[in-house]
């Protein structure tokens, strides 16, 4: 097996940008979610409630960040003494926030009040100790550093969309960080740690998918076909603690160093059993 696709999302909920090498670390891939769209009280936004925020293209600069949208730019900076307190699901954090002119002007871009925050040195957050047995530090991703998916599952959920008289549906759906090449479908639900290039993954908690999935993520429309009616037929999780329906796994880096394109991926250790699912057969 090999890894045939890596990608950040600078901006939580903007576009992927597809890399070569990425550099890992504890709290994932550089670059990958650092910064994020608020609420004016500091609330988290994504493409669940905010679609057009797939048409933004964010790339990483020092000290901040530039945005495209639909013929728009904006190139941001932020002042590390200017905070403000945000919530990211139910985490707390202290980031550093752009200043009224930017956010007059993505506020515009969006046509309703929005802040843009970092989560620069000086923020920090924490995470997933239950899964992960100690917290993993993270930046805006909704719960973990890095998601991991194959090849072989998205063939499968494509089949299986086909047979439901809908369209197949790209990776990008489902915003993964390391695509490996693997044939066998869910073959992923076994691997409990992976090694890529030296960096050892642990693959923590399956990722439950959301509406995002039935979004194009160049519009953010809800067109195509639907990941999760696809999903709903034999990955919905019959395990509590992770409700709804399944695709990709959640995973901790344990060391640092640099992965790239077509770097081998080694099972270093298996799980016992596979997550429990139920199965049912929809028309």
């Amino acid at each position: 097996m090999k890894v045939i696709g890596l990608n950040i999302h600078p901006l939580k909920s903007g576009r992927a940008v597809p890399q070569s090498t990425v550099t890992v670390s504890l709290d994932g891939l550089a670059g990958d979610r650092r910064f994020m769209v608020v609420e004016p009280d500091g609330r988290f936004v994504t493409q669940r409630e905010l679609q057009a925020l797939a048409q933004v293209e964010a790339m990483h600069v020092d000290g901040g960040v530039n945005l495209k949208m639909n013929g728009n730019e904006l190139s941001v900076r932020f002042d590390p003494d200017r905070r403000l307190d945000i919530r990211v699901w139910s985490s707390d954090v202290d980031a550093a926030v752009a200043d009224d002119t930017v956010n007059e002007t993505l506020s515009g871009w969006f046509g309703r009040p929005v802040k843009l925050v970092h989560m620069d040195e000086g923020a920090e957050r924490f995470v997933g100790a239950e899964w992960a047995g100690t917290a993993a530090p993270v930046g805006f991703a909704d719960g973990f550093p890095t998601l991991i998916t194959t090849t072989g599952s998205l063939a499968d959920l494509n089949n299986t969309l086909i047979e439901k008289g809908q369209e197949p549906v790209g990776m990008d759906r489902f915003r993964t960080n390391i695509l490996v090449d693997c044939d066998e479908p869910w073959a992923e639900d076994f691997w409990e740690s992976l090694e890529i290039a030296g960096v050892v993954f642990d693959l923590v908690k399956p990722c439950a998918r959301c509406i995002m999935t039935t979004q194009d993520q160049t519009t953010g429309e809800r067109i195509g076909g639907n990941p999760i009616q696809g999903l709903s037929e034999k990955r919905m999780s019959a395990d509590r603690r992770v409700p709804g329906v399944l695709f990709g796994w959640n995973a901790v880096p344990r060391g640092e160093g640099s992965v790239k394109l077509g770097d081998e991926v080694k099972v270093v250790r298996l799980r016992g059993e596979r997550w429990p699912m139920k199965m049912r057969k929809l028309d």
